[in-house]
């Protein structure tokens, strides 16, 4: 057998959602020659789906949940790493280190280049992942 996947209306009914919008971060991100050795504004919304028994608190603990800082740290840690070209590579990078967290069952991020051309809000990508359940289902 192989181990299930849930769908996204199986996560929304097993899960909390933890979502941070629009976190801002100066990035070296660009393949163009003109987005390279400049710092450029890049916005990070993340959503963490955490499965109910990982995340409600029975003693209103930081301890028994997700920490919001944890992705602040995985984002701060992966932008010091220095120039990536691609928002598509940066998105599975951030996603692959997020997920790895055992409280995190499933994640959404996407990533916005906001002052790429004057003629559009932002530019950008957006990546889903699961983790597939630890056991097979009959």
């Amino acid at each position: 057998m192989t181990p299930h996947t849930p769908t996204l209306a199986e996560l929304q009914l097993r899960c909390r959602k933890l979502f941070l919008r629009k976190l801002e971060v100066l990035a070296h991100i660009g393949a163009h020659d003109f987005e390279k050795g400049v710092p450029q504004r890049l916005w990070i919304d993340v959503d963490l789906y955490v499965p109910f028994e990982r995340s409600t608190p029975t003693q209103d603990r930081l301890h028994e949940v997700v920490d919001y800082d944890y992705v602040r740290d995985v984002v701060a840690a992966r932008i010091a790493q220095g120039h990536v070209e691609l928002q598509e590579t940066l998105c599975d990078d951030l996603a692959t280190r997020l997920l790895a967290h055992p409280g995190v069952r499933a994640l959404r991020l996407s990533t916005c280049k906001p002052d790429v051309y004057p003629d559009t809000e932002a530019v950008g990508v957006e990546v889903w992942r699961i983790k597939p359940d630890e056991a097979p289902r009959p």
